[in-house]
């Protein structure tokens, strides 16, 4: 079975806001297996409009990703996030070959 990853990229516009929508997000994370691989870090934009914070998130599966998103305690967090930043988020299927 194919990993599944979530791709965000962020721009924060209340950091300390955003602390408390990682704390509030964290119980949904560790309830479906999350396993941060990317979490802000200098970049280098090459192309397009580049954003400040950028995270890739692994799961075991596209189904663990998408319910981690669609948990009731993520949704909390999102809440929140939605009043602190403006974010682009996806899931992608990992390859699996």
């Amino acid at each position: 079975m194919a990993k599944g990853y979530w791709i965000a990229r962020v721009d924060v516009r209340d950091p300390e806001g955003y602390r408390a929508y990682v704390a509030a997000a964290k119980p949904a994370f560790e309830a479906h297996g999350a396993r941060f691989l990317v979490r802000g870090g200098e970049l280098t934009s090459l192309e397009g409009t580049a954003r400040g914070r950028n995270v890739v998130i692994e799961f075991d599966s596209v189904e663990a990703a998408r319910a981690c998103y669609e948990s009731d305690d993520y949704q909390k967090a999102k809440a929140i996030r939605e009043q602190v930043a403006e974010a682009d988020m996806i899931i992608v299927e990992g390859y699996d070959g």
